[in-house]
């Protein structure tokens, strides 16, 4: 893997998840602070998913890297689509961070947040029932009482992010800060990151991009309306392997 991010050259081995978790460290952060980073993927032609599923574009490595960026996470932030398509269970505990999340205040694995405007969860699934951290729903005001119900009966806790029918982004990061989680990560899908890239509140784009080709009509790694003016991002670091590009890229 070549590694520009501390030292530029080549090393013919396996990064290690210690060397990994250096290289993706969250920032110092303030008694109010949060930063909230996207992990994605994108094919060379800038398709984010292939036949509905991100899993086909990415690796071995970039795998070890998802692995990273959850096990450094106080909460992983996910649409409820991206819940359905890509089957999301609970995070586990991770020997190998167990060190650091103690270190840092962590709880043994991140809390997983579904944002989802309707509610429309089945709230039977193992990522609601059987997690090591209790997993959050984030909506709107509007959310049907029906299905407001159904969560407070499956025990599952949701905040209110939102005076209309969907969630702010902006109140949504104020309210996962609020529950003491303050170092999020993202996994989309692209209308989520749409959202919070359109409101200003995303600090890092972690992106893999995947040596591949796809061609059809594949959604991009973010979905919704055009932001005004186009957002310019400091390259923070570059990771190399076997053709796979490991990018992080910051607001300026």
């Amino acid at each position: 893997m070549t590694d520009r991010t501390p030292v530029n050259g080549a090393v013919d081995r396996e990064w290690s998840l210690d060397e990994l978790a250096d290289a993706y460290a969250y920032p110092e952060l303030g008694a109010d602070g949060v930063w909230l980073r996207a992990n994605m993927v994108s094919s060379l032609d800038g398709a984010a998913q292939h036949e509905g599923r991100s899993q086909p574009l990415s690796s071995d490595a970039d795998m070890r890297i998802f692995g990273t960026l959850r096990g450094l996470a106080d909460a992983v932030v996910v649409g409820a689509e991206t819940v359905r398509q890509e089957g999301y269970r609970p995070a586990r505990a991770r020997e190998a961070f167990a060190a650091r999340r103690a270190a840092a205040g962590q709880g043994p694995a991140p809390a997983v947040a579904v944002v989802s405007a309707s509610l429309a969860l089945d709230f039977t699934l193992p990522l609601f029932t059987g997690p090591l951290v209790p997993t959050l729903v984030l909506t709107g005001a509007a959310a049907p009482a029906e299905r407001l119900r159904a969560a407070a009966e499956a025990g599952v806790k949701v905040l209110i992010t939102g005076e209309g029918p969907g969630v702010d982004p902006a109140a949504a990061v104020r309210a996962l800060a609020g529950q003491g989680l303050r170092r999020l990560l993202t996994e989309g899908g692209p209308r989520l990151l749409g959202q919070f890239a359109a409101a200003g509140v995303l600090d890092e784009l972690c992106l893999t991009i995947s040596p591949t080709l796809t061609a059809g009509g594949a959604q991009r790694i973010t979905q919704g309306p055009s932001m005004a003016v186009p957002e310019r991002l400091a390259l923070a670091g570059v990771l190399e392997e076997k053709g796979f590009l490991f990018t992080r890229y910051r607001r300026v």
